[in-house]
């Protein structure tokens, strides 16, 4: 998100970017690797075992510092120091997020090795003698690491600043590091969306989505297309001892298999949502509440979807751009609302494809009335913001 600096020429923005690269480590880098995940998952435990047990004492919220605990476990020494502070800036910031919106964020829990993401970040710092932090032609230096070996999928611009990686071990046993970069340009004027430049998008369980201009998405099943390779697998599972060597193997395959599910729909999340906020000025979407949509309709293709994903990309993507995502009320009538005359009629059901107004005669397909609808919303929606606030 594009913030305001005092450092920087007026009319210009500070931007930040993130590039994935694949790292390779050495035997002696993974087992460093091993010990930062676990160094930051003791640390993280023992501020929150220690802040409840302040808290309990004196009513009062604190946190130590890792410093504390150096003494005590000498092996934490071993590690970067970088990743034991931003555990302790992560904990904070969990507890500043907890007071502000207890509905919203949940107080912190404990960590355990079995269900939590293997990951640790660390600051660079710029010295006379040079950062901490750097990448090479093949690799990355980090602390004590040294060099390791990495694949990048792009390269950063020349004036970008490197300000912090984060290491992260899926469950398949892969290694990536998250580099997050700094740069300034300039700022982008806000593009004023007009119907023309315009798009109104609908979710839709068949299509992912349904466009106003009648444009579905129609992405494949990926899930589904992999579900008797899974169920196979499983089966497999069923009939061996856990623990054994065949088992660790079948696991490995299943893991392997999700793994590539959740790459083809990231793929396609961020191909398609690159696409239509380079091609329009506004994009209009309902704001619905996809969790309560997979309780009510009860099948595996909502959370399947990503739509949510996809969301969040093109907020990111047109922000960037100077270009607004309007969310519409959810409980705005956009299915059953005529787009033609706007005659609002009763309930339509997810079944129905097609419905006829009896009011104008109009007949339309049941999603792209919706997206039509929600456009036409959002642009209200979008204008009576501006006057309010030019009148303030």
């Amino acid at each position: 998100m594009p913030k305001k600096s005092q450092h920087i020429k007026p009319g210009y923005v500070t931007q930040y970017n993130t590039i994935k690269a694949r790292l390779y480590p050495d035997e002696a880098q993974a087992e460093l690797f091993e010990k930062t995940f676990g160094c930051c998952r003791y640390i993280w435990n023992q501020m929150l075992s220690d802040q409840q047990r302040f808290y309990a004492e004196t009513g009062k919220h604190f946190i130590p510092t890792p410093a504390k605990y150096k003494k005590g476990a000498p092996f934490l020494t071993e590690v970067d120091n970088q990743a034991l502070i931003q555990e302790h800036n992560r904990l904070s910031q969990a507890f500043r997020q907890f007071f502000k919106n207890p509905e919203s964020f949940r107080h912190p829990n404990f960590k355990r090795k079995k269900d939590d993401r293997d990951s640790f970040t660390a600051c660079n710092h710029v010295f006379e003698s040079g950062p901490t932090i750097y990448t090479t032609r093949d690799g990355i230096r980090m602390t004590k690491a040294g060099v390791v070996k990495a694949k990048f999928s792009r390269r950063p611009q020349a004036w970008w600043k490197l300000r912090r990686i984060t290491v992260e071990r899926t469950k398949t046993g892969k290694y990536f590091c998250s580099i997050a970069y700094e740069y300034t340009e300039k700022a982008r004027e806000a593009a004023v969306p007009t119907p023309e430049t315009t798009i109104g998008l609908k979710y839709s369980l068949a299509h992912f989505y349904a466009a106003d201009n009648g444009e579905m998405a129609g992405p494949p099943r990926w899930l589904k297309q992999s579900k008797e390779k899974l169920g196979k697998i499983q089966r497999q599972l069923s009939r061996m001892q856990p623990g054994s060597r065949n088992y660790e193997q079948a696991v490995q395959k299943y893991r392997l298999l999700h793994e590539h599910i959740a790459n083809q729909r990231r793929d396609f999340i961020h191909k398609e949502s690159s696409r239509i906020a380079n091609g329009w000025d506004a994009v209009c979407v309902r704001d619905d509440d996809l969790r309560e949509m997979a309780r009510e309709i009860k099948l595996d293709r909502v959370p399947d979807a990503g739509f949510g994903m996809f969301r969040e990309c093109l907020r990111y993507k047109l922000e960037r751009q100077g270009k607004p995502l309007i969310l519409v009320n959810r409980y705005q009538p956009t299915t059953r609302a005529c787009s033609a005359c706007g005659f609002v009629g009763e309930a339509v059901s997810d079944r129905v494809k097609t419905w006829a107004c009896p009011k104008c005669g109009a007949v339309h397909n049941r999603e792209i009335n919706a997206a039509k609808n929600i456009k036409t919303q959002g642009l209200s929606q979008y204008f009576n913001r501006q006057e309010l606030r030019e009148s303030a």
